[in-house]
């Protein structure tokens, strides 16, 4: 029981992490920015990295750990499956922007960077895409799309 508590409580808090630095990230960027305001980017998007692992860690035990209900009852469960779909599409979307941000944050940090649409572009099909997964969620939590 104290272990599934810890569990949820981890992984609600990373959905609320991730939510708050990619709405950051989504804050923070503008067409030019200095390295330095990059640099900083790339803290918050750290932390999003590290909540997304304790996101997957935290469901992943939670689905095959069988606290409430058992592995199988998730797995037939075409919105479940479709939460899990959405969820590695945000993880994906993800990469480009941190592989930029990484490779942008070195150099002078006064200098001016473009930041490329694709960035922004990413972050806000990111965040788009978040806001859909609690809806899934909370309908699987009701026992909408089971396949039986």
């Amino acid at each position: 029981m104290t272990s599934e508590i810890i569990l949820r409580y981890l992984h609600f808090l990373s959905i609320l992490t991730i939510a708050g630095t990619l709405t950051a990230e989504w804050v923070l960027l503008k067409p030019v920015l200095p390295r330095r305001d990059i640099g900083r980017i790339a803290i918050v998007d750290g932390v999003y990295g590290l909540s997304a692992i304790v996101l997957v860690a935290a469901g992943l035990t939670l689905w095959f750990g069988g606290y409430t209900k058992p592995a199988v009852y998730y797995s037939q469960n075409w919105i479940f499956l479709t939460k899990i779909g959405l969820v590695a599409a945000v993880g994906i979307l993800s990469i480009y922007p941190t592989v930029f941000f990484i490779r942008q944050r070195k150099g002078n940090p006064d200098e001016p960077v473009t930041i490329p649409a694709a960035v922004s572009w990413s972050v806000r099909l990111e965040l788009i895409l978040l806001t859909v997964i609690p809806l899934l969620a909370g309908l699987m939590a009701r026992g909408v799309g089971l396949i039986r």
